[in-house]
């Protein structure tokens, strides 16, 4: 299983190969997108409208579909998109246009199909849709009993999937199979899916059961729009013995980030990586519309790109914003 810790320097320029001009051909012409204008973060209504704004980074609070139709309405459009939605009734954010309490996993589907169709428009034709999401198993059983602490920190009263259920998706003990089934809904809707990368998790929290195997993985679905787009493997490949590149493997082994802020489902930065860094082109655009504690925006801005993060807490906001300071500062002191 592929180590995320290793990151293989950037080639200096990828409009060549040995000195040699690319052909202009439409997979040649996806490794170099026109640069999104620096002036959608410096000028005009968007800097104005955004929780916080700098030179590289706009952050905007609100519930995601009307915060992206904003985007849209704009006219930037971004390189990559990263970003881990709220996962289907683990976690009561307390607003309340929170997506992830729909009453039935298909209208967690549908809205969530709904945020990725506009997340399409505000994506360039050479871009790339990175989707880390978990599943969980119907329960039916009401209200958590446990006095187990560890588990009474993952329930909240009664979830979507305490309730009785359907008898079809939602059926005691049934593992709804979330991430295909919105991978799916999603390549019905007209996008590609390239990739189903699996996240193995080394140490994860021990499930409380006896009658199956404990889950240790996620997934993180590669999406893009169209056949050809950006991605460059030497980032994040393999270097092998002869010192060829290859491409990085599907299957990622990481530590869920835990302990790092106030966010209770914080995103994991070693899966961030691999996105960011290879489908992100030099000084491009990294869009996160679940933002949360940030991550993604930080990640990239060590690493040179500019982002934008959309996230309907203002609490989060707020620590996502303080990070993006830190980092500025500390840019600007070695400056």
């Amino acid at each position: 299983m592929q180590q995320l810790a290793q990151v293989i320097p950037l080639p200096p320029s990828r409009a060549s190969v040995e000195g040699k001009a690319l052909k202009p051909t439409p997979a040649n012409r996806a490794l170099n997108p026109i640069a999104t204008p620096q002036t959608f973060f410096t000028e005009g209504e968007l800097p104005e409208a955004a929780h916080y704004a700098d030179d590289r980074s706009m952050i905007f609070k609100g519930e995601v579909l009307s915060e992206l139709q904003r985007l849209i309405d704009s006219g930037i459009q971004v390189d990559t998109i990263v970003t881990s939605p709220p996962y289907y009734g683990q976690r009561d954010y307390g607003e309340s246009d929170q997506i992830g309490l729909e009453e039935h996993p298909r209208q967690f589907i549908d809205r969530l199909t709904e945020v990725f169709d506009l997340c399409r428009q505000v994506l360039k034709d050479t871009g790339s849709l990175w989707i880390n999401i978990g599943d969980t198993y119907w329960s039916g059983k009401g209200a958590h009993k446990s006095a187990e602490r560890k588990q009474g920190a993952r329930r909240f009263g009664i979830r979507p999937q305490d309730r009785p259920g359907d008898g079809v998706w939602t059926r005691p003990k049934q593992l709804l199979l979330v991430p295909h089934r919105l991978a799916i809904a999603l390549q019905d809707d007209g996008w590609l899916v390239r990739n189903d990368n699996v996240w193995v998790k080394p140490n994860p929290i021990p499930d409380q059961v006896r009658d199956r195997s404990s889950v240790s993985h996620e997934y993180v679905f590669h999406l893009t729009k169209n056949r050809w787009y950006y991605y460059d493997r030497h980032p994040v490949g393999r270097q092998m013995p002869s010192g060829s590149i290859l491409p990085p493997l599907d299957t990622w082994t990481a530590n869920p980030a835990r302990g790092r802020s106030s966010h209770r489902a914080a995103f994991s930065e070693d899966l961030v990586r691999t996105p960011i860094l290879a489908t992100t082109p030099p000084g491009g655009v990294v869009l996160d519309p679940f933002n949360g504690s940030g991550t993604t925006m930080a990640f990239a801005r060590r690493h040179g790109f500019r982002s934008i993060g959309i996230d309907i807490s203002e609490e989060y906001c707020d620590y996502a914003a303080d990070r993006l300071k830190a980092i500025k500062e500390r840019d600007d002191e070695e400056a």
